[in-house]
């Protein structure tokens, strides 16, 4: 396994390495994708999962929490070989909201910074999430929560500190990043990035064929997973 790579400092923060938490989310149904797990697309004969498990671990994240909910038993094997923490969502139905929180409330508490981050984005990899780190390093003063963003879109992962992490599982169950997001719009900052990596997730078939136009990369269900008219 690679040696991981240390964090950049924080803004405000001792020159001791940051020590990073990871929430990767991989509870949903794909029911837009006919009820299948997104995160098993593969890329290059890659789960998309082990993909971001590799992003995260090469970029330096000392701890990974992985929430699972629907589809949980096929995801489960794919985790082999990584060190990381899993979460079962009893109720992921109740939105991704609820698995945010879940992941929060699973990580140790020792990291002075949390990653955000979603199992079906095929192309965010190490170098990307290492982009958002030095971003986040150095933000605005006041500044707690980053988040990626393109032409007024904003994008994902983002990244905040431990106090963000406090404050929202302090707040009422319904608020997760993106409702702290908005009720705190002076310590949640976009970072204005070209990069369109971290604006490229894949909800509906279509976006399968889309990334592939876009960027030449191509997904493929694995053999159980396939079915008629899959691109």
């Amino acid at each position: 396994m690679p040696a991981a790579v240390t964090p950049p400092a924080l803004r405000g923060q001792t020159t001791k390495p940051v020590s990073l938490g990871a929430v990767l989310m991989a509870a949903g149904a794909g029911a837009r994708m006919g009820h299948r797990p997104k995160s098993l697309l593969e890329m290059g004969g890659v789960p998309l999962i082990r993909r971001q498990l590799a992003a995260l671990r090469d970029a330096g994240a000392n701890e990974t929490v992985v929430v699972l909910g629907h589809h949980a038993p096929d995801i489960a094997p794919q985790l082999a070989g990584f060190a990381l923490t899993v979460v079962h969502n009893p109720n992921p139905d109740a939105g991704p909201v609820s698995s945010q929180r879940l992941g929060l409330q699973t990580l140790s508490g020792q990291t002075d910074a949390v990653l955000m981050a979603l199992a079906d984005q095929p192309l965010v990899n190490a170098q990307d999430l290492r982009e958002l780190m030095e971003a986040f390093s150095h933000r605005p003063e006041g500044a707690s929560l980053l988040y990626p963003r393109l032409n007024g879109q904003p994008g994902n992962p983002v990244i905040f500190t431990a106090g963000v992490r406090a404050a929202m599982l302090a707040c009422p169950p319904d608020v997760g990043c993106k409702q702290w997001r908005q009720q705190n719009p002076q310590q949640a900052r976009p970072w204005d990035t070209g990069n369109r990596h971290f604006f490229q997730d894949v909800d509906t078939p279509e976006d399968v064929r889309q990334l592939a136009l876009a960027s030449g990369y191509t997904l493929q269900w694995p053999p159980c997973w396939q079915r008629p008219g899959d691109a």
